[in-house]
């Protein structure tokens, strides 16, 4: 009778070097397929895994680009939120099936860029990229690879992108507040005013005092706004305090009992726009009508931005590093140049 093992066709080798120390080399016995056996390594708990893999035919993820994958999953995306994790989220989504069975070896920047051409959405595919680079530099630090990214330091070879170019006019941004109702207003009127991100208007603790304490939910950059120096922001703070059905700490409430989710902003966004666009057009004014549908929820935070007096108050406002970011993709506002003589 054949010999019954707790892991059949896994076979092992020991090897005694000069130095008299004993080496154990495990192997997936091929000979029934006449083929040579596949080395599994000298690891047990490791060539365990690989045998799993092959004797009950799962997908192979040992020394795998999914074998990061998951790890990040598990260890790395749990410390994003908002919209990063969202968009890392994505980002594996469609890179899993193109990049996942691969070996890390066996992706080049041709493959690269590959993938960035068969997407259709450019910009999107970009931000793929984004992913699978941190993925990467996150599989380096955990030891599954000593591999540098393969476009380390190559310039050029991502979709050349377009900044979104729409100068969101008082016109436009009073028009949609014309047709808010109350939440949607203090929703616009606390982004317009600060430049907060959609997901910090939600998430903002109600301040104590006169002091408006914000922490980036994207960048972790904290400031403080004076609300004495706000000519909108009082009467919010001052609607909040009076709300008596809402059962938390944030700024944002409306008539909810629990905190305002994107969804419910977004929705009344949409319904306002609707509304100001078709009353633009009663006025026969299509150039503003069509102007207020390209308007979208965080175009207030560019809006607060060509409010700033200056491109450098308007980067402090955005807390962007270089100003060069806020001109490139918030400030349409142009500059007002004085003549030398």
């Amino acid at each position: 009778m054949p010999k019954i093992t707790k892991h059949p066709r896994l076979r092992s080798a020991p090897r005694k070097a000069k130095s008299g120390k004993v080496t154990v080399y495990y192997y997936y016995d091929m000979r029934p397929e006449g083929k040579k056996d596949i080395p599994l390594g000298t690891d047990w708990n490791k060539a365990l895994v690989q045998w799993d893999e092959l004797f009950n035919k799962k997908p192979r993820v040992r020394g795998t680009i999914e074998e990061a994958f998951l790890l990040f999953e598990e260890k790395k995306l749990p410390e994003y939120s908002g919209e990063t994790k969202k968009q890392h989220q994505k980002g594996l989504r469609w890179l899993r099936p193109v990049f996942g069975p691969a070996t890390w070896d066996a992706v080049k920047l041709p493959h690269l860029i590959k993938f960035l051409q068969a997407r259709k959405g450019k910009r999107q595919a970009n931000q793929n990229m984004t992913t699978f680079r941190v993925v990467w530099g996150f599989a380096r630090m955990q030891g599954l690879t000593e591999l540098q990214w393969p476009a380390e330091g190559m310039t050029g070879w991502m979709n050349k992108e377009s900044a979104r170019k729409l100068r969101v006019s008082d016109s436009m941004f009073e028009a949609i507040y014309e047709q808010a109702d109350q939440l949607l207003r203090d929703a616009m009127d606390l982004a317009s005013a600060t430049a907060m991100r959609i997901t910090d208007v939600r998430t903002v603790p109600l301040p104590h005092g006169d002091i408006l304490h914000l922490e980036a939910s994207k960048t972790g950059k904290e400031a403080d706004f004076d609300l004495s120096l706000s000519q909108v922001l009082p009467d919010v703070i001052k609607r909040r305090r009076a709300n008596k059905k809402a059962e938390h700490l944030m700024l944002l409430a409306g008539p909810f009992r629990k905190p305002v989710t994107y969804w419910h902003l977004q929705g009344r966004f949409d319904k306002a726009r609707e509304a100001a666009a078709n009353k633009a057009r009663d006025a026969q004014d299509e150039t503003l009508a069509q102007a207020i549908e390209k308007m979208i929820l965080r175009d207030c935070r560019k809006y607060a931005s060509n409010k700033a007096t200056s491109l450098e108050e308007a980067r402090l406002l955005l807390q962007h590093d270089k100003a060069a970011t806020t001109r490139e993709h918030y400030r349409s506002e142009v500059d007002r140049l004085k003549p030398v003589r």
